[in-house]
């Protein structure tokens, strides 16, 4: 029989979001591999030396341990794989980072399947902190995957006036494994106009205002 507030649960999944709550206390929003979005308390992980500190900050990737009350989960403790830590140290990568951040919250639910687009912003994640990657190239293939597998995208076609080069690229960002995907590179021309096409169908999809955007936007 289930007594709630004692079943632990372990899940796979990434900080999204962190807010202060109360004087010590932190609420987080996880995107997990087994439960889609889900939303938890820490608490005490403000408090300077506590466990929680710095598990419970954003781009933080591992295994979060859980107990379930009435209305919402407490995390109780995490075990972090990856950091993210090359993000907090470049100002126009984090602010990469964010903006995926903020499409995640945007885009997933609780209880969903959303492990497709946690590896994907697992991955992009990992070729913003890679010196082999253009972080704009980076941004415009998240933004069309992610609109990809939310089933949203209303494919190419020749009204779209895009070179073939560009074109390829997009059907090569449509078709290709997430875990595949950060391995071309693009001439500038085909960058620009691809991330003229990516804007452009995300003010058509998207009806939110992303704060790190409207920053991005100045740095890009």
């Amino acid at each position: 029989m289930s007594t709630g507030i004692q079943d632990f649960v372990i899940l796979t999944g990434i900080v999204i979001k962190a807010e202060p709550m109360g004087e010590y206390d932190r609420r987080v929003v996880l995107l997990t591999k087994e439960r889609g979005k889900i939303s938890a308390f820490a608490k005490g992980s403000r408090r300077p030396g506590n466990r929680l500190m710095a598990p419970t900050n954003p781009f933080s990737f591992g295994q979060f341990k859980l107990y379930a009350g009435r209305n919402y989960y407490n995390m109780s403790d995490a075990e972090i794989t990856n950091y993210f830590e090359e993000l907090r140290q470049d100002f126009a990568g984090a602010y990469y980072g964010m903006y995926f951040l903020e499409i995640c919250d945007y885009y997933t639910r609780e209880n969903n399947d959303e492990t497709g687009i946690l590896k994907l912003l697992y991955q992009s994640l990992r070729a913003l902190t890679s010196p082999n990657f253009e972080n704009r190239l980076v941004r415009y293939i998240f933004e069309l995957k992610s609109i990809m597998l939310n089933g949203e995208f209303p494919g190419l076609s020749a009204g779209d006036g895009l070179m073939e080069s560009t074109a390829y690229t997009i059907d090569y960002i449509m078709k290709t494994p997430v875990e595949k995907l950060f391995s071309f590179h693009v001439k500038a021309e085909v960058l620009e106009e691809l991330g003229l096409y990516s804007r452009n169908i995300c003010k058509r999809i998207m009806d939110r205002n992303f704060k790190s955007l409207e920053i991005l936007e100045n740095i890009d």
